[in-house]
């Protein structure tokens, strides 16, 4: 039987590097999960976790290492259902390197997530996302640099740490102007981007090099490093602090990158981009994570409709008319009314 360091190396170099291919941050995720129930396992069956054999860690060592995440670890029950989907792709991969395991692993697999409430998608509108980009001046190369970041961020809706992966290599900015993001699982997509955009971010690179800046990456930090996720998020935030002043209805909220990837896709979407496009465009692994847009589409036509009156007929404006769904009987009746009978 394979040891537990054994195993461990194997699921992550063999397994999670080489077969899947995930990027340093998935795995990095797998790490953190797999070190804290590896810690909480031995506690319970007071060992060192090198001492701990896997099949020693039941179902009920998982249920109550979740529970401790929620409980001890504050960790909201989304992070607790990442960590279980974490957990049950390694033991999984356990099942297939140790059959005596098999038993075990269905017993874990067979674990369900916790229900969370659904989340509304906060999204941007068009003069919302007009008073941010008008409210940047790109008169220095920090202003250029975060006009041409956002600029790019609403034009493909790349998730933040495609965008802060890019290289120049992965620009083109002439005719046909695209760029080519790598995402989850190391795939690969090409996004066409405005003529703006690219002017956006000629315009960036001109002065960062005028001002004696030569670097491969694209979005740089005021240090010349390659910015971070939360060097995003603070540019975006910033701006939104300004924008404030011009749209109120960005007061108070929390825009986020994600914010306007959701932006991105609903305004496709609202553009009447076919639905199988905004997917390849996002990078979605399955069209159900798409169709949720249209479903957020769908409800704001909804909305709106219910705002606007119907027209009403001559002599009954005092009434409102109540747009109902006919009952089935009279449904039928009104069929027979009109259309002839043979």
């Amino acid at each position: 039987m394979n040891t537990t360091g054994t195993l461990v190396m194997k699921f992550f170099h063999n397994y999670l590097a080489n077969e899947r291919g995930v990027s340093i941050n998935t795995s990095s995720s797998y790490s953190d999960c797999v070190r804290l129930l590896l810690g909480y396992a031995a506690g319970c069956l007071h060992l060192s976790p090198d001492k701990l054999s896997f099949d020693a860690i039941n179902d009920q060592i998982i249920l109550d290492f979740l529970d401790h995440l929620e409980t001890g670890r504050k960790n909201a029950a989304a992070t607790r259902n990442q960590r279980l989907a974490s957990i049950k792709t390694f033991f999984r991969f356990l099942a297939h390197h140790e059959p005596t395991m098999l038993v075990a692993c269905e017993r874990v697999c067979a674990i369900r997530a916790k229900s969370v409430p659904h989340k509304v998608m906060d999204t941007l509108e068009s003069r919302e996302v007009q008073a941010i980009f008008t409210g940047i001046t790109a008169n220095t190369v920090h202003n250029a640099r975060d006009l041409a970041l956002l600029s790019l961020l609403y034009n493909t809706g790349a998730r933040v740490q495609e965008l802060v992966d890019l290289d120049v290599d992965n620009l083109r900015l002439e005719a046909p102007c695209h760029v080519k993001l790598t995402g989850k699982g190391r795939k690969e997509r090409i996004v066409p981007i405005h003529k703006e955009t690219a002017e956006n971010l000629n315009r960036y690179f001109d002065m960062r090099k005028y001002g004696g800046t030569s670097s491969k990456t694209v979005f740089l930090n005021e240090k010349g490093f390659r910015l971070t996720r939360f060097g995003v998020s603070h540019i975006i935030k910033e701006r939104i602090a300004y924008a404030v002043r011009h749209e109120s209805s960005l007061r108070g909220r929390k825009i986020t990158p994600h914010t306007f990837r959701h932006t991105t896709a609903l305004h496709l979407i609202q553009s009447n981009v076919d639905i199988s496009v905004v997917k390849e465009w996002l990078g979605h692994a399955s069209i159900k994570t798409t169709s949720l847009y249209v479903e957020i589409n769908i409800e704001m036509k909804r909305k709106a409709l219910a705002a606007f009156p119907p027209p009403v007929r001559s002599g009954t404006a005092h009434e409102m008319p109540n747009w109902r769904k006919p009952g089935v009987m009279e449904f039928l009746s009104n069929l027979s009314r009109s259309v002839p009978l043979c």
